[in-house]
C-alpha cells in the first residue's frame, strides 16, 4: 500500500519501545541542578528521599541516555499502547493545504490522556519501595484521573489536590477519580498548613498548580507511607513520557515520512517533551527540525516568563528549579485549559528554549476552542482543550504552507480528548469564552520575590 493510500498506523504490542529516552545525555547545556528550598544548597539525591522513591531519584538525577522500562510496566503499557499515529486528510483538505498532517493519539486509554505514561512507572517504582498511599496535585484532572487508575492497579492509596477552579468546572473528571479510590478535594483546601495560609488570605482563591503541588509537598513529607507524584515538569515526567516520540519515529519511518515541525501544547512540558525529545536527538545531531511548544496565552511561561531560579510551588516547599518562570505567586486566569496553568516549565524544556533549540507561541482561548471545533468536525475526536493549542498551531503552519506552496510535514501530539470538557465548549458555543490577555503588570511582585541563587 502507498504512502498517500494510508491514514492510520498501529503498531503491535511487540514494538512498544523497551527504554525510555533521556535528552539530556546528549544536550549541549544540561539543566541546571536543583536546589534545597530550605537550605539553597545544591539538592544531594538524599535530599529528596521524604516524597519520592530510590528509583525515580536516580531517573531524576540521571544523564544516561536510553533508561529500561521494567517488564511489568511494559506489561502495564500493553493495555493501551502503542496509540495510533493518524494522517488528518479531512483537516487538510478542510484547510486545503499542501502539507501533511499528522497526529499521534494520546486519548485512547481509560483516562483519556498522556498522564498514564507516568502514573505507571511512578506507582510501580513506589510500590516497590512500600509506599502505601500517593498524594497528588492535579489541574484539569488528567493527571489526577492517570493516578487514581494506576494506584488502584498496584494497590496504593491515593489523595488529590485539584485546583478549585478545575474542581468546580470539571466535576465528572472528579467522579473518574472517585471511581478508582481516589481522595479528591478541593486546592486550596483546610487539610494543609500551605492551603489554610492561603484561605486566611483569600477565602475565594481560585487556586493554582504551585499552590496544590505545595500541599501534596507537604501531605507527603509529613506522613511515612506517603510519598508525592507529580504529572508533569521534573525529569522522570519527561523521560516517561518519551514513549510517545519513539513510537511515532518508527510509525513515520513505515510511512517514508519526517517531520519538518512538531507542535505540541505546554504547561510543565511533559507532553511536549514526550513527543519532541526522541526527535530532537536527530537535530542536536544536524538534523533539520523545528519543535514548538503552544502555551495558553493567559499563562505564558516561555514566550513572556524569565529564565531564572525559582520555587516550584508557592509554599516553597518543591526544589528550586532553574527554568521559565512567571514567578511562584502567580495565580494564573481560571482558563478552560486547566493543565496549563503553572508559573514554572520544565528545566530541561526550559533550557532547550533558552539555547534556542526549540521554538514556543501562545495563543487565546478563542482561537483555541475554533481550531479544536474546525478539528472535532473534520477528524471526529473531540480535543481537550490543552490539545487544542497544539491544533492551533498545526492549522496555522497548514495555512502558511499552502500560501507559500510548500508540501511540509506537520506532526502534533493529540494528547488527550475533550469528553469530559463539554462544559467548556458550551461556554464557547455560548459565547462566554474570552481571550485572557497577559499583563505583566501580573508577575511584578512575585518575580520580586525569586530566589537569591546565581
Amino acid at each position: 500500500m502507498r504512502r498517500d493510500e494510508i491514514s492510520k498506523v498501529i503498531l503491535s504490542e511487540k514494538d512498544i519501545p523497551k527504554q525510555w529516552y533521556n535528552i539530556v545525555a546528549d544536550m549541549p547545556n544540561k539543566p541546571a541542578p536543583y536546589h534545597n528550598p530550605a537550605t539553597l544548597d545544591i539538592i544531594k539525591p538524599d535530599d529528596m528521599k521524604a516524597i519520592f522513591p530510590d528509583e525515580v531519584i536516580r531517573q531524576e538525577m540521571s544523564t544516561e541516555r536510553y533508561i529500561d522500562i521494567p517488564d511489568e510496566v511494559r506489561q502495564r503499557y500493553c493495555q493501551f499502547r502503542p496509540s495510533p499515529l493518524y494522517r488528518a486528510r479531512a483537516l487538510e483538505k478542510q484547510l486545503d493545504t499542501t502539507a501533511r498532517i499528522y497526529y499521534k493519539y494520546e486519548g485512547t486509554n481509560a483516562t483519556g490522556s498522556h498522564k498514564l505514561n507516568s502514573a505507571i512507572p511512578q506507582v510501580y517504582y513506589n510500590k516497590l519501595a512500600g509506599i502505601k498511599r500517593l498524594a497528588t496535585e492535579t489541574g484539569a484532572g488528567q493527571w489526577g484521573s492517570a493516578l487514581s487508575l494506576a494506584t488502584s492497579q498496584f494497590g496504593l492509596e491515593c489523595s488529590v489536590y485539584m485546583v478549585n477552579v478545575s474542581y468546580q468546572q470539571k466535576p465528572y473528571r472528579r467522579s473518574f477519580m472517585k471511581t478508582f479510590g481516589a481522595n479528591v478535594v478541593a486546592s486550596p483546601s483546610t487539610l494543609t498548613n500551605s492551603g489554610r495560609s492561603i484561605l486566611e488570605i483569600d477565602p475565594d482563591c481560585s487556586g493554582s498548580l504551585g499552590i496544590a503541588i505545595s500541599e501534596a509537598v507537604e501531605d507527603a513529607a509529613t506522613h511515612a507511607d506517603t510519598n508525592y507524584a507529580l504529572g508533569s515538569v521534573l525529569n522522570h515526567v519527561c523521560l516517561h513520557q518519551t514513549i510517545i516520540g519513539i513510537e511515532a519515529k518508527k510509525q513515520m519511518e513505515y510511512l517514508d515520512e519526517y517531520p519538518d515541525v512538531i507542535f505540541a501544547c505546554c504547561g510543565g512540558g511533559s507532553n511536549f517533551a514526550g513527543i519532541a525529545f526522541p526527535f530532537l536527538q536527530d537535530k542536536l545531531n544536524g538534523h533539520n527540525l523545528r519543535a514548538v511548544a503552544v502555551e495558553p496565552s493567559a499563562c505564558p511561561t516561555l514566550t513572556k516568563g524569565v529564565f531564572a531560579y525559582d520555587y516550584g510551588d508557592t509554599a516553597k516547599a518543591a526544589p528550586i528549579t532553574k527554568m521559565y518562570t512567571l514567578g511562584h505567586d502567580f495565580i494564573p486566569s481560571g482558563i478552560h485549559a486547566g493543565g496549563l496553568r503553572y508559573h514554572g516549565g520544565s528545566a530541561i524544556v526550559s533550557q532547550l528554549y533558552h539555547d534556542g533549540i526549540i521554538e514556543a507561541k501562545a495563543y487565546g482561548q478563542k482561537s483555541v476552542f475554533e481550531a479544536a471545533v474546525a478539528f472535532a468536525r473534520a477528524e471526529g475526536i473531540v480535543p481537550a482543550p490543552e490539545s487544542a493549542h497544539a491544533i492551533r498551531a498545526a492549522m496555522d503552519e497548514a495555512i502558511l504552507a499552502k500560501e507559500s506552496g510548500e508540501e511540509k510535514v506537520i506532526l502534533f501530539c493529540l494528547s488527550g480528548h475533550g469528553y469530559f470538557d463539554f462544559a467548556a465548549y458550551e461556554n464557547y458555543f455560548s459565547g462566554l469564552i474570552d481571550d485572557i490577555e497577559f499583563s505583566p503588570e501580573s508577575t511584578k511582585k512575585s518575580l520580586q520575590d525569586l530566589p537569591n541563587i546565581k
